[in-house]
């Protein structure tokens, strides 16, 4: 029987962030499920405000009873909290460049500004120039121009009312942080981050060693793995070290 995994996307992606990684899984081995996440994409529409909670109740009655549970980034810290929600229905947690939150007060603060200040801008400005300006992100500097195109195509499947709702209510500065909270996780959990990816490596390490079950996987690549080192994460996700 192929084992389940359920896959969520980051911020301003959708589903489709994982075409690359469902091809690289072996189909007798595995059976994956790729959901849009509130907001995004054909979830555009969901009911608003866009919660943690909300998020929660979409995932879990979409997903098999049992499940292997992947999130990159945006979609890491919503599966921190369907895990911490329902860990009896995990059996491994899969986490990509991700986070568990922004410890501090003022700076938690600080980008709760910057995150409603580009919410602002998605209602306001074309969206078109939102892309460009996420793309421009350090984060994303060094990625060849096909796995930037791949990047903008899938962006360009939202909608940028539905982005902004997103931001307001679980962006990074919106998020509670969940450190404290690792510590209840007792599935075994892969964190996986890019070798390129400086800040987020020293966040994986700091998960893994909170943690009771981790391990750390670097992968080459920055921090879009799911688009830029796909086959990595599928062998990653498999716990197979020769396809990574």
């Amino acid at each position: 029987m192929p084992e389940s995994v359920v896959l969520l996307h980051g911020f301003s992606g959708t589903r489709r962030t994982w075409d690359g990684v469902i091809a690289a899984l072996e189909g007798e081995r595995y059976r994956p499920l790729a959901l849009d996440l509130p907001g995004h994409g054909d979830a555009a529409d969901a009911e608003r405000p866009i919660t943690f909670a909300r998020c929660i109740a979409d995932v879990l009655p979409r997903s098999p009873q049992r499940f292997v549970l992947c999130g990159y980034s945006l979609g890491g810290r919503v599966a921190l909290h369907v895990a911490l929600a329902a860990p009896e229905r995990v059996s491994r947690l899969v986490l990509v460049s991700c986070s568990a939150g922004i410890s501090g007060d003022a700076e938690r603060a600080e980008r709760r500004r910057a995150d409603r200040a580009l919410a602002d801008e998605l209602e306001r400005l074309p969206f078109e120039d939102f892309i460009e300006r996420w793309r421009a992100q350090p984060l994303f500097a060094c990625e060849s121009p096909e796995v930037g195109a791949l990047a903008r195509a899938d962006q360009r499947r939202n909608r940028p009312n539905s982005l902004a709702a997103v931001l307001r209510g679980i962006g990074t500065g919106e998020m509670q942080p969940l450190w404290d909270r690792l510590g209840e996780l007792s599935m075994p959990v892969t964190v996986i981050v890019g070798e390129r990816d400086q800040k987020f490596r020293g966040l994986g390490r700091r998960m893994v060693e909170l943690l009771p079950d981790a391990e750390l996987v670097v992968l080459a690549g920055g921090h879009g793995l799911p688009l830029e080192n796909p086959q990595g994460v599928a062998g990653a996700l498999a716990d197979d070290a020769a396809i990574r």
